[in-house]
């Protein structure tokens, strides 16, 4: 068969068979798979209009039209089918129980804690397990995820619940969502004076989407203005009917503050966990669970909060976490008690691990330490793919010569670096969501947890980019250098302030944009000639305002003369005035201008800017 040829690229065309590839490929890979040179797919893709070289990572859509071009049908895998076949590749299977019906136990219920900002989810938590995390909160919004159990009576039974807190900023729905994901029962928190809010109804559909159980608490019922009927009432609208009502959700009128009724809540949990699901797990095969927030700790190096889902971890364990690995050298409860393993749905910080997991990241325990390191390398590679192609602007040869024309569009690159990770993603998707046009854009080139180091003030330095710390400082000399290399460092504990700061910003770095105001007009009613200044035009102001130092045009007959001219005098009688306003008489003089009749029209406007927003 005759091979195509595209701008004299000739290329081996398929029979319309499936190429996979992994999210993120470059064109080598693709090359590599139908068994042509990486070279003719980039001159070809040249011909088509985009400019790509062979070892960058490509977006799905570029993908798809090579294929499209080569008769080809491509298939983009999706990282967690990528992910499933990594594990396969190494005998191992994520998020299904060993063994048989014989070998499952019961497991604690996880709940996530979710609803509006300010109803009381962290003071609830910490009324359940007596720890305080609100006051420590920045804003008093809770900026990361936590995972805690606590114990209760039920029917004289010794119960445990695992509760997972959820950010209450909207920024944080990313988190929110995967909260829901890991969970089976999700308590919605909605203060009794404030009644159902937009992020109520966000974490609703969240928990929805989920599909579990949902249990509302009733929170602030010791306020004087509290109302739970009302809160009832309008959550029947959105499918949740209250039991006492015919409906089959339970609600649980609580004070967080005054610690009311919060054994009936959890007593409320353990009761729609034995009616509605069937929880239960292999504790004896390897661990397996999900990483609910990680961070940088100084001293102990990255530390994962984890969630086991299955199997017991225990110290001393090879473990992959996202693309993180390491041997689990010590395990903490939320109290920083040290504990020697982790059953189902038991939440423990994990420390031994070679980098920073991401939140909702799965972990798997595994043989050793060489499987560890090789499942970990190919997860990160994938990622690293991934995100260069998610980053990648398509550029296409219109677009090159439109920037040659009209000077390059301004782009704003900045450095991220958290004390968590959760709070840098989410960061990360909520400032790629700021939209002020086309002229300006956002580019995050590194993001990270941990301290600002002089790797950052570097990187900065060298692709003129701000380092944006979210409750994080620099270490060692890194101040120092960046004050040196003339690099920007903003520190930030509330996401809002980043984002209205980084929005402000870019609108300044738009160029401005005016609009013609029109401040009045004057008729020419005499002329008066003089060998010194020219032709000066005896006025009467008709209409607003003449100003000496605004633009004027001249119109006769309603058509233009003269476009955008100066004033070079203006005066009423003798004197030198400022401005004329309407019903005065005025003499003026148009610089450079002198052909003027009687009947002429002189307008005078200014250029105002536009403001951004």
């Amino acid at each position: 068969m005759q091979a195509p040829t595209i701008g004299g690229v000739r290329v081996r065309k398929g029979d319309g068979e499936t190429i996979r590839l992994a999210r993120g490929a470059s064109l080598t890979d693709f090359a590599e798979k139908i068994g042509v040179d990486p070279a003719s797919l980039v001159q070809m893709l040249f011909h088509l209009g985009e400019m790509v070289t062979a070892t960058e990572s490509v977006n799905d859509a570029t993908l798809e039209l090579l294929g499209e071009e080569l008769n080809y049908v491509v298939e983009i895998v999706s990282p967690e089918d990528e992910d499933r076949e990594l594990l396969e590749s190494f005998d191992l299977e994520f998020g299904a129980d060993e063994g048989g019906e014989e070998q499952l136990a019961a497991r604690p219920p996880v709940v996530t804690v979710m609803g509006h900002v300010d109803h009381g989810k962290t003071r609830l938590l910490d009324a359940l397990r007596k720890a305080n995390v609100g006051e420590k909160e920045a804003g008093g919004i809770t900026q990361h995820i936590g995972a805690y159990q606590v114990h209760t009576q039920v029917d004289g039974e010794d119960r445990r619940i695992t509760f997972i807190d959820t950010p209450g900023h909207e920024a944080f729905t990313a988190m929110r969502a995967r909260g829901a994901q890991a969970t089976d029962i999700a308590v919605l928190v909605v203060a009794a004076d404030d009644g159902v809010m937009p992020q109520t109804v966000e974490a609703l559909n969240h928990a929805k989407a989920a599909e579990v159980p949902i249990v509302v608490a009733v929170n602030k019922i010791d306020k004087p203005e509290a109302d739970p009927t009302k809160v009832r009432g309008q959550l029947t609208e959105y499918g949740l009917v209250p039991e006492e009502y015919g409906g089959d959700t339970m609600f649980v009128d609580v004070s967080a503050r005054a610690e009311l009724n919060l054994e009936q809540l959890l007593e409320a949990i353990v009761l729609t966990a034995d009616a509605s699901l069937d929880l239960r797990a292999n504790p004896d095969q390897d661990a397996q669970g999900l990483v609910v927030e990680a961070h940088l700790d100084r001293g102990r190096g990255p530390v994962a909060t984890i969630l086991v889902q299955r199997g017991t971890l225990r110290v001393g364990d090879s473990i992959v976490a996202g693309p993180a690995y390491g041997r689990v050298r010590a395990m903490l409860d939320e109290f920083g008690n040290n504990i020697e393993e982790a059953d189902p749905s038991r939440p423990a910080m994990v420390l031994g691990l070679t980098a920073v997991p991401g939140a909702g990241q799965n972990f798997i325990v595994v043989d050793d330490d060489r499987v560890a390191r090789q499942i970990a390398e190919k997860r990160e590679a994938r990622e690293r793919a991934a995100l260069q192609a998610k980053r990648r602007v398509r550029r296409t040869l219109e677009d090159f010569m439109a920037s040659m024309e009209k000077g390059q569009s301004q782009e704003l690159n900045l450095i991220l670096k958290g004390d968590v990770s959760g709070s840098v993603e989410a960061l990360e998707d909520s400032l790629s969501q700021i939209d002020v046009g086309d002229e300006v854009s956002i580019r995050v080139i590194d993001r990270g947890v941990g301290a600002i180091t002089e790797t950052n003030v570097d990187l900065a330095a060298a692709s003129d980019a701000i380092i944006i710390g979210f409750n994080v400082r620099p270490q060692g000399k890194a101040t120092e250098m960046a004050e040196k290399e003339g690099v920007e460092i903003r520190y930030y504990s509330v996401i809002y302030q980043a984002i209205e700061e980084i929005e402000a910003a870019l609108k300044g770095m738009l160029k401005p944009e005016y609009e013609e105001a029109v401040l009045g007009q004057a008729e020419i009613r005499e002329i008066f000639r003089s060998s010194r200044i020219g032709n000066i035009a005896g006025c009467m102001v008709t209409d607003g305002v003449i100003r000496r130092n605004a633009k004027v045009r001249l119109l006769r007959d309603g058509a233009v003369v003269v476009e955008s001219a100066d004033l070079s005098s203006l005066r009423r009688e003798k004197d030198d005035v400022s401005e004329v306003r309407e019903g005065f008489e005025c003499g003026l003089v148009i610089k450079g201008y002198g052909d003027i009749k009687t009947g002429d029209v002189v307008e005078c406007f200014e250029m105002r800017e536009i403001p951004r927003g």
